[in-house]
């Protein structure tokens, strides 16, 4: 017996050897390269492999790939997990011999969407490059980024995160251009105007659709009162929205609520949303007219109960609470440098102007400094710093910018989820 328990004991140690643990080390690394390589699309891997990576790695985060819900499983989306951190870089580009290809290889961007110091999870983000190639973009493609922040659960945000992108879609691919004169770009005034107006109402019309597919979906997921919950399962929960669509020429942003969306060009910030707040004197006014009360209750709230005055669902506090976004129509220009979506999370303790600056930074051409940051950066207590290849952690600037901007909040004690999305226009 004792000669056993010390040959159980002799087996242990040599699992704990330094060589054993540098093995795995290597493992760990090796896992990391590839799950990077996979984000540029020089290579791919399966869901299982990356399943695999994200829990072999349990205290660090990893790129993600696909959904365990197939229905969402198409190229683009990076939808949060249950796990603590996650972050997503660029998908795949175009092939090298496919006609504009230029225009098609879609923009470099990053996110990174946690918990942080709340409880629940309940942002959601969404990317879908290349969404689709309408007549009003003269068929070339339509990118669609978008932030929800979910408020009395998380499942308003979640359906926004399966749907929106789709009905955005739908709504572009109706607008049809009986001349090519219809669709051109800046040809005179009235048409430029004529092309704005087509935008906002497709971005209108998408949210109409989706704040009644919120409104009548319960937080069990089933449609309509015949799933057996209470009534007011379905009028709790909403969400707010900010939707970027970035084509060639232009930057449409949609939002609803207090997420909010931001351009920085020439290292200034340009605000491309504007926070829906109940005691913003329009809205309150809005409120007002529409039989509403403003009451401070840690701040200003909707009838005492909602700290923002637009969202999605919210059933219970329609129409006080509309889901109807406000639209900002913005040209591109040479010196503009990135795009930040996030929600309030980031917002609460970070101003635009240090939202830009910093990812300004970020995406600046490396200089060394780079691998080390990211090293550095890895929100779950990152990897040994005896580990090589670290910098893989990190495979695009758009991802280190998000996750310093998310480190920036935690640091500054945001108590709220943190979702953040940089997009690079430099590299659109």
């Amino acid at each position: 017996m004792t000669e056993f328990y010390r040959k159980m004991l002799s087996d242990d140690d040599d699992d704990d050897t330094p060589a054993k643990c540098r093995q795995r080390r290597r493992r760990r690394i090796e896992m990391r390269r590839l799950s990077s390589i996979s984000a540029s699309g020089t290579a791919a891997l399966s869901s299982q492999r990356i399943r695999e990576d994200i829990h072999a790695e349990s205290s660090g985060c990893a790129p993600e790939r696909k959904r365990l819900r197939t229905v969402e499983a198409a190229a683009g989306d990076f939808p949060e997990t249950t796990s603590m951190c996650t972050f997503s870089a660029d998908e795949a580009g175009p092939t090298a011999g496919e006609p504009n290809a230029a225009l098609t290889n879609g923009p470099v961007f990053g996110t990174m969407s946690i918990s942080g110091r709340s409880r629940e999870m309940e942002d959601a983000v969404s990317v879908r490059r290349s969404l689709c190639r309408p007549d009003i973009n003269l068929k070339r493609p339509v990118h669609f980024f978008a932030v929800y922040d979910g408020h009395g659960g998380p499942h308003v945000a979640a359906l926004c995160r399966e749907k929106m992108h789709v009905f955005v879609e739908e709504e572009l691919m109706r607008v049809n251009c009986t001349e090519d004169s219809d669709c051109e770009i800046g040809s005179s005034n009235s048409q430029e105007g004529e092309q704005e107006q087509s935008w906002r109402r497709v971005m209108k019309r998408s949210f109409e659709r989706m704040d009644e597919v919120a409104m009548s979906t319960c937080a069990c997921g089933n449609v309509g009162y015949q799933c057996g919950c209470h009534p007011m399962e379905v009028a709790l929960g909403g969400s707010t929205a900010v939707v970027a669509l970035l084509t060639p020429e232009h930057i449409v942003v949609a939002n609803c609520g207090d997420s909010r969306a931001v351009l920085c060009r020439g290292g200034k910030a340009i605000p491309l949303s504007f926070d829906h707040k109940p005691d913003r004197s329009d809205e309150l006014a809005r409120i007002e007219a529409a039989g509403g009360r403003v009451i401070f209750v840690n701040g200003a709230r909707v009838e005492g109960i909602l700290a923002m005055s637009r969202a999605i669902g919210d059933k219970y506090l329609k129409p006080v609470v509309t889901s109807e976004p406000e639209i900002t129509f913005t040209k591109r220009e040479p010196e503009d440098e990135c795009l930040i979506l996030a929600s309030d999370g980031l917002w609460d303790v970070l101003s635009s102007e240090l939202a830009c600056e910093v990812a300004r930074e970020c995406l600046k051409e490396s200089n060394g400094a780079t691998a080390a940051a990211a090293a550095a950066l890895n929100l779950n207590a990152g990897p040994n710093k005896e580990d090589e290849g670290s910098e893989t952690l990190y495979p695009s600037r758009s991802v280190l910018a998000a996750a310093l901007l998310t480190r920036l909040a935690l640091g500054r004690k945001s108590s709220d989820n943190i979702s953040v999305i940089v997009v690079d226009l430099k590299k659109s």
